[in-house]
């Protein structure tokens, strides 16, 4: 991610978060700011790590309500299966993600849909829906 691409990444999430009547805080804003830098997939205690500077560093439950923020404001997606955060720069209107996470190299790339009423519990109403998918990515395939 570029730093201007960053840098209005940023900007949207404030935005998002002030229209929802929520403040984007500026441990939640540098933790998104590593999820979305990160090469891939980040643990929270990498996450945890990167905010240990100096005296008076975060500790985990300040990192886990950050990102459990995050992923209620659909900024982030756990990728439950690995245990790990993916940022996310898309609107989340419709409540659904599909995850593809690739198997060789750990690229994760996300995809929008609205889960399939069809298949929803009668009175089920679905706050967020996240889909993971293992295979191989067009790169991986081709070797």
């Amino acid at each position: 991610m570029t730093h201007d691409s960053l840098t209005r990444a940023l900007e949207a999430a404030e935005a998002h978060c002030q229209a929802r009547g929520e403040k984007l805080t500026p441990v939640r804003k540098r933790v998104l700011e590593l999820v979305l830098t990160a090469d891939g997939p980040v643990k929270a205690y990498d996450l945890l790590e990167a905010l240990k500077p100096g005296p008076g560093s975060a500790k985990p439950p300040t990192v886990y309500r950050a990102l459990d923020f995050l992923m209620g404001a659909g900024l982030v997606h756990k990728v439950e299966a690995l245990n790990a955060f993916v940022g996310c720069t898309h609107a989340h209107d419709d409540g659904g993600a599909e995850l593809f996470i690739c198997s060789d190299c750990g690229t994760v790339e996300e995809r929008h849909g609205a889960p399939d009423p069809v298949h929803t519990p009668d009175g089920f109403v679905i706050e967020r829906s996240v889909v993971e998918h293992f295979g191989h990515c067009a790169n991986c395939s081709r070797h």
